[in-house]
């Protein structure tokens, strides 16, 4: 493993709207920056048809508005380096370290916005036959399913979106909820509702997933009221239960929460100097493109100012 040598003022760990948000900021405060993303620029942003709650982008999809993103933040001159996942990261040095592949990275500060990834149902058969008929993507992989008969699993914003956007392609889309209301915004609800080709199954689990050499032919199902079991016919299911967050690759350096999330003040600090957080991989009761944003902006903007107090103070001097 090599190190480079060259020393950042700023390193973001997430390439989603609030690691490009921050980037955007912290080259713009004149600090030399780096984005360290695992896969494509976006996050979540490259998994969304259609995005109509983003200020001043209204109907645009969310690789348009991510590739919109990318091109201000490069313009400004920050550094992306992408498809390269962060493995490790030792944070109580001065300059910190970050482990990307075969190579060491140094800055004088990091923030942290990994994002998070969608969480997985558990039931027998959903690994099994992930990618053949088990997805979490519906704009990734919904026009493989043209006039098929799907589930989706879930009752908030996402399930519900992604369920109006499948009936795009699908025959039917079946939505299964474990309690007798959504959690999605209304306008969504709404949505959903009045199309005919959809349907909700109240109060309802999926237990198991079936299929066989094909994919999947149906889910078996129970109601949690009636304790009543049965096998329902579909060639699909999106699962839509969560998100977890990605800070595996922290292992312990900073304080989480008991679900994982990065505990910060309101002012994006973690409990290591130096060391600023933004988005979903936070502690946030609203997880949207426009409040991941609002937090890189002042993760950015606190770690400005982190790299002048250094800069005056009598050491570095």
């Amino acid at each position: 493993m090599t190190t480079n040598n060259e020393i950042y003022d700023c390193i973001i760990i997430g390439a989603g709207p609030a690691g490009l948000s921050a980037g955007l900021y912290a080259s713009r405060g004149n600090l030399k920056t780096l984005i360290i993303e695992k896969g494509i620029v976006g996050g979540q942003l490259q998994n969304t048809k259609e995005i109509e709650n983003y200020p001043g982008m209204d109907h645009m999809t969310g690789p348009e508005i991510s590739d919109a993103m990318e091109s201000q933040t490069t313009r400004f001159g920050c550094d992306i380096i992408k498809n390269s996942p962060v493995t490790k990261v030792e944070l109580n040095s001065q300059p910190k370290k970050i482990f990307c592949d075969d190579k060491i990275f140094l800055a004088k500060t990091i923030i942290l916005a990994a994002g998070s990834e969608h969480r997985k149902l558990g039931a027998p058969g959903e690994d099994e036959f992930s990618g053949k008929g088990v997805s979490y993507c519906a704009v990734c992989d919904g026009a493989f399913f043209k006039d098929r008969e799907l589930v989706v699993v879930g009752g908030g914003s996402s399930a519900v979106e992604e369920g109006n956007f499948l009936t795009t392609y699908a025959k039917k889309v079946t939505l299964i909820h474990r309690r007798d209301e959504l959690r999605a915004e209304r306008i969504l609800q709404e949505r959903f509702k009045k199309n005919p080709k959809t349907e909700i199954i109240w109060d309802t689990v999926v237990e198991k997933i079936n299929g066989g050499i094909l994919g999947v032919d149906s889910v078996t199902i129970k109601n949690l009221k009636t304790g009543e079991t049965k096998d329902l016919a579909c060639e699909g299911v999106f699962i839509y239960v969560g998100l977890d967050p990605n800070t595996q690759y922290l292992d312990g350096s900073v304080k989480l929460d008991g679900s994982g999330k990065v505990i910060s003040s309101e002012r994006m600090e973690t409990n290591m100097p130096g060391v600023f957080v933004a988005g979903d991989i936070r502690n946030t009761p609203l997880k949207q493109a426009v409040t991941a944003a609002s937090d890189g902006s002042l993760a950015a903007t606190m770690a400005i100012a982190y790299v002048e107090a250094l800069h005056d103070s009598p050491v570095a001097a």
